[in-house]
């Protein structure tokens, strides 16, 4: 959305490089990736772990753990559980650590707007 007339966002002073190169910002960054990356990796060993056992192991996935419930099912069902733990926990993790620094850079930022 444009708070100009004929659809063309205001220009601003903001030096978008420097506030990307900013130690708040890196602190951001890093902070981010630090949850994300062992988390995304964890999940990746995860899923081709259940891919190999379900391409290579077929009769161990493939035993009755109760009823018609087998070992791969409680793998492919497990898949699902872990992606909303993730992502539940992500967005803990966003609103306690990521939300508050975003929340004062975007702060500074429109303080600088406004005295320009």
């Amino acid at each position: 959305m444009t708070d100009s007339p004929g659809g063309v966002a205001p220009t601003t002073s903001i030096d978008y490089a420097a506030v990307e190169d900013s130690p708040r910002f890196r602190e951001l960054k890093r902070t981010q990736r630090s949850f994300i990356f062992p988390l995304a990796a964890f999940f990746l060993v995860w899923y081709f772990l259940y891919v190999v056992l379900a391409g290579f192991f077929p009769e161990f996935m493939g035993q009755r753990v109760w009823g018609d419930i087998t070992v791969g099912l409680l793998f492919g069902l497990g898949q699902f559980v872990t992606t909303f733990a993730i992502t539940m926990g992500y967005v803990a993790f966003a609103n306690r650590r990521l939300d508050p620094i975003s929340a004062e850079i975007r702060s500074e930022l429109e303080r600088k707007a406004a005295g320009a």
